[in-house]
């Protein structure tokens, strides 16, 4: 982890940024976050909470 904040992302978006957040905030590409959200079971519930739960990244 780098030390950010866990916040979504303004710049990696594709629906609301939440995928482009956790790859910041865990260092890794949003390519593999997004393939991961597909992959495993019960995602969107997760996805849909966390849209709604995470906070905007400042410009």
């Amino acid at each position: 982890m780098n030390g950010n904040k866990l916040r979504k992302s303004s710049t990696d978006r594709v629906i609301s940024g939440v995928c482009g957040g956790l790859a910041e905030f865990f260092g890794i590409s949003s390519l593999a976050v997004r393939i991961l959200f597909v992959i495993l079971p019960s995602n969107l519930l997760l996805y849909i909470v966390l849209a709604l739960i995470m906070p905007e990244e400042y410009e």
